[in-house]
């Protein structure tokens, strides 16, 4: 089964919509939860007033700040450690007073039904204690006062560096010495469920169906937030409508957790609006870049030197480890005998910065790639030689975390492919000296990216099979599927395993924390390769068990037995079908044992994936008006488990790349904080309209400890479009844009600046 392109085990259902979503699955007469969030910035509430939404008829409870749980509480979707020095930062209650930006939230109102609910909003009354805001990272790493967080007076999170070699050193023996700064936006994810969960109470123990990526963590989160045993709680993720990171956070869960434990443990429905999405969810990080680099005469990369400054918003969330993640793909690809980074993660007043779709890797692959093809124009290098002038051949190694290493290294069979898919020498020539109003360009990029968190994090994840009663297999996992196809995949790994028709595995979607075996849930490109590694084993164990049977049934077959498609078979006969041992197994009076196997492991182990884009853009100078002719990502992911789901997941991920590239920026007003484009209609993302004829292309090599020879392939789609664009703008009309995305009005005012227009 492994490389062939099966169709998704879930499409039938999602596409007639029998899938069962969490607003599926809410009762009837569930109790409706609404939440109030502050109209400033920055401040303290001096006094709340709720008399008059609790008067109001069909209001069942109002909570606020002073109501909840005195307990700070950290929200990012990371495995917990047993080291206090490992914890994530724990800043967050279930609601403030202490209000740190725009739409923070300080009360929330439980209602017969939705209407009621929002009136009841309306009424409650609110005086502030304003303090200045600001938005901007480099500005409030001076400090406040008061600070955002009492603990931190420099508003600075967290501060990382490493060095390797001598940069300075380095400088000064380089021919020519550059630099430059870069910048990339706040955006949303705009999956197309909205968070929403419901919670209810039974014998004592809360239960919360919710839309997450992590359900597992979900419940030690609410444990810590309400203070009670994590026992206490279950959690249920039914089919989830996309997450890409955002949904890698505990958001709402433990407030909609409380609320039920204040209605005498009736359900309540939490679901949040679109426009509480993009403000009071989680963001991409905006990350600023200040990189310096020095090159020998022959074009090769002396010394290396990063400042990043990322805005991390009023909470910590998953806070450095998105900065952190970029000065790790600084020291990787490139070969450079000198490497400095860097990095700050600075506390504003903005929206939350969180998880999101390549962890930090978009926003430094944005700065680095521009980068690099700033350097080829200062030296006078072909962008595409100047790289492969530089990159690492082979196998490497990460040089501070051992572990992690590119065990099978693609990238210069990539960048062959997508040269060749976009004409690059043909191209760059043509489209090297042009005049008039519109011109074409064409430019690429690079990336490297882990799979998994291990060794900066645990990687555990557990399996259970149970061979039916007809001879099928039953297949349980803590892994989570978010539309990537994680199911189908899973079901092709054991079917493999057990020489088994896929439609013989049946997967459980539903992932519930009574039952589901632990696994810390999708993110970090994950899953096919840890989970996928988990599988395998289980796979084999349950294997090893049915032959082990079989062998008692058979006592005096001398062959080997082995499974085949539903028979086993020894030697070359068939010897009992499958679906009679699995009747033997369940009610023989003789040896009865339903044949079952389990497995959780700490896989320690990590591999890196690379890939590159290569677009062709046509410029409209005077409307600042970019059209992709072509664009190709090609992805060395090891080997694909499916084709087509590789290609889709491929497909996606450019999608987001060209709208990061593009349109997409979450923009703040600067006084307030407050989000002036936090809907649908004001947030540009790409429509079938705007977006072009995508192509995607792999080179598989077969990684060595990958469970199928398969490594990262989640999120790396999404990395290298933006400066890939930007670099064939550049290459089209000599002008270096480092902020993204590349809108029209951004464009004119560069074009002006350089004369264009």
């Amino acid at each position: 089964m492994i490389g062939k392109s099966v169709p998704r085990v879930d499409a039938y259902d999602k596409v007639t919509g029998r899938a069962k979503f969490t607003d599926d699955l809410v009762p009837a007469n569930c109790l409706v939860a609404k939440i109030y969030h502050a109209k400033i910035g920055n401040g303290i509430v001096k006094s709340i007033d709720t008399s008059k939404a609790e008067a109001l008829d069909g209001v069942v409870k109002v909570v606020t700040f002073k109501d909840v749980p005195n307990h700070c509480y950290p929200t990012p979707g990371h495995p917990w450690s047993v080291e206090l020095a490992h914890q994530d930062v724990a800043d967050r209650n279930i609601l403030t007073g202490r209000v740190r930006y725009y739409g923070d939230d300080i009360a929330a109102v439980v209602a017969e039904d939705e209407i009621t609910a929002q009136r009841a909003l309306r009424l409650i009354e609110v005086e502030y204690e304003e303090y200045p805001v600001e938005i901007h990272p480099r500005k409030s790493m001076y400090g406040s006062k008061p600070p955002i967080h009492l603990d931190k007076k420099d508003n600075v999170l967290v501060r990382s560096n490493y060095f390797i070699g001598n940069v300075e050193e380095g400088l000064k023996e380089s021919e020519t010495v550059i630099k430059r700064s870069y910048k990339t936006p706040i955006v949303q994810h705009c999956h197309i469920e909205n968070p929403i969960s419901c919670a209810y109470m039974e014998n004592g123990r809360i239960i919360v169906v919710t839309s997450t990526q992590i359900p597992h963590i979900v419940r030690r989160v609410i444990g810590q937030a309400l203070g009670i045993p994590w026992g206490k709680i279950r959690v249920i993720k039914p089919y989830i409508g996309g997450g890409f990171g955002n949904k890698q956070d505990v958001l709402y869960e433990p407030l909609n957790a409380f609320l039920t434990t204040q209605v005498g443990g009736r359900p309540v429905k939490l679901d949040i609006t679109r426009e509480e999405t993009f403000c009071n969810t989680r963001t991409r990080h905006s990350i600023e870049y200040d990189l310096t680099a020095g090159v020998d005469s022959e074009g090769h990369l002396l010394a290396k030197d990063m400042l990043a400054i990322s805005n991390q918003g009023a909470y910590a969330s998953h806070g450095h480890a998105i900065a952190a993640n970029g000065l790790t793909a600084w020291r990787l690809q490139y070969a450079c005998p000198n490497i400095k980074g860097e990095a700050y993660t600075v506390y504003t007043n903005t929206p939350v910065g969180g998880a999101m779709r390549g962890y930090g890797i978009p926003q430094v692959c944005f700065a680095i790639e521009c980068f690099m093809d700033d350097i080829a124009k200062e030296i006078g290098m072909d962008p595409l030689e100047f790289r492969k002038k530089n990159l690492i051949r082979g196998y490497y190694e990460d040089a501070y975390l051992k572990p992690i290493a590119a065990n099978t290294n693609g990238i210069f069979e990539c960048l062959e492919k997508g040269a060749e898919y976009i004409h690059w020498e043909e191209k760059r020539k043509e489209y090297a000296n042009q005049t008039g109003n519109i011109r074409r360009g064409v430019g690429m990029s690079l990336f490297s990216y882990k799979t998994g968190v291990w060794p900066i994090s645990l990687e555990i994840a557990g399996a259970r099979m149970t061979l039916n009663q007809d001879g099928s297999v039953g297949l349980m996992l803590g892994a989570t599927e978010i539309g990537q196809g994680a199911d189908t995949v899973f079901s092709q790994m054991t079917a493999e395993v057990l020489n088994m028709d896929i439609s013989d595995i049946h997967i459980q979607t539903v992932q519930d924390t009574d039952v589901t075996p632990f696994d810390t849930g999708a993110y970090a490109s994950r899953q096919s390769f840890v989970t996928g590694t988990v599988v395998k084993d289980c796979a084999n164990l349950l294997k090893e068990k049915i032959l082990a049977y079989a062998k008692e049934l058979l006592p005096e077959e001398t062959r080997k037995l082995r499974l085949d498609h539903g028979w086993i078979m020894a030697g070359k006969d068939p010897a009992i079908s499958l679906g009679n041992l699995a009747l033997e197994s369940y009610y023989s009076l003789g040896n009865s044992s339903v044949i079952t196997a389990e497995v959780s492991e700490q896989v320690k182990k990590n591999t890196i994936a690379t890939g590159c884009c290569f677009a062709e853009v046509e410029v409209d100078i005077k409307l600042g008006k970019i059209k992709i002719l072509h664009i190709i990502n090609v992805h060395d992911s090891g080997k694909l488990i499916n084709p087509k789901l590789a290609e889709m997941q491929v497909q996606g991920g450019m999608s987001m790349g060209m709208g990061y590239g593009l349109s997409e920026q979450l923009i703040l007003d600067e006084k307030t904080g407050r989000p002036l484009n936090g809907t649908l209609l004001d947030y540009k993302l790409m429509t079938m309209i705007d977006t072009p004829d995508i192509k995607a292309d792999f080179v598989e090599l077969d990684d060595p400890i990958g469970p199928f020879g398969n490594k990262a392939l989640g999120e790396p789609p999404a990395i290298p479009g933006a400066p890939a664009i930007r670099n064939a703008v550049f290459h089209a009309t000599g002008v270096a844009f480092n902020e993204n995305p590349l809108t029209p009005q951004r464009l004119i005012d560069g074009f002006i600046r350089a004369g264009l227009i």
